[in-house]
């Protein structure tokens, strides 16, 4: 705001809009059990009305408590083998022998991402097969409860919050409705994007179509520092970009590993 537009204030009209935004802060208060999911949600469609359609509030008000998400999000433990341990649990051989296999079957797919983005076929094939196994597992549980869920649970309300609001802005423009499944958290398509990640990096249209969803992957790749022709093994340039996928370190390396064999290095 400009110092001119600051004068224009008056001590009560600031108080007002202080308060405005606290009652704002403390409507939709966040919870570790389902008892008060929906009156959550009423709070939460208070706030949202008029900055979200009519539509999208009534996917949300129709959304439920997911007692397969948080299960979920209380039991990630996979993250914490060791790479050889994490690589078998994920079928590594598997996801190289199947991915070099759909280079060659989608070898101008593969061409034209790299053309676009720098980003070429190992990695992100590694990361297809890693998350959904070539799109064989791509998730049951509905995808506006999941995000609902957690938006809702206190452990990560914040973050989830911004995802629930892409979630409804995604649900305005088609890409998802009220029926839309897919993982725990509310990852959709062939490789697992949360809604806020369809907004910033999909390139139009559901991720449950493989183009779509490999060059929204080579797209968020970029975003994240790809740089064209550089490697993305640990310590090399690209490694970074491969960092901002995924938190965790063991899913890196197995990234950039098994990328690396889909490619041929």
């Amino acid at each position: 705001m400009s110092r001119r537009g600051y004068h224009k204030f008056s001590g009560a009209a600031c108080v007002a809009a202080l308060l405005g935004l606290l009652g704002q802060a403390q409507a939709a208060t966040c919870g570790n059990t389902a008892s008060g999911f929906e009156s959550w949600k009423r709070d939460f469609a208070d706030e949202a009305r008029g900055r979200a359609s009519a539509e999208s509030l009534a996917a949300l008000m129709g959304t439920s408590y997911s007692t397969a998400t948080i299960s979920a999000d209380r039991g990630q433990k996979s993250f914490k083998l060791s790479l050889d341990q994490f690589l078998a649990k994920r079928g590594g051989t598997t996801i190289v022998s199947r991915g070099r296999a759909l280079k060659q079957q989608n070898a101008a797919l593969f061409a034209s991402i790299e053309q676009r983005y720098g980003v070429p076929a190992g990695p992100l094939l590694a990361i297809w097969g890693m998350e959904t196994g070539f799109g064989a597992v791509r998730g049951n549980v509905n995808t506006l409860s999941a995000v609902a869920t957690l938006a809702y649970d206190c452990r990560r309300s914040a973050f989830f919050t911004d995802q629930l609001n892409a979630a409804l802005t995604l649900v305005d423009r088609g890409i998802l409705t009220p029926a839309t499944r897919g993982a725990a958290h509310g990852e959709v398509g062939h490789t697992q994007f949360l809604p806020k990640s369809v907004l910033n990096y999909g390139t139009g249209g559901s991720l449950d179509s493989i183009p779509n969803a490999l060059n929204a992957t080579a797209n968020f790749l970029k975003a994240h520092g790809w740089q064209r022709g550089a490697g993305y093994q640990p310590g090399e340039p690209n490694f970074a970009a491969i960092q901002g996928w995924n938190a965790a370190t063991v899913y890196q390396k197995a990234i950039a590993l098994l990328g690396s064999r889909i490619d041929g290095q």
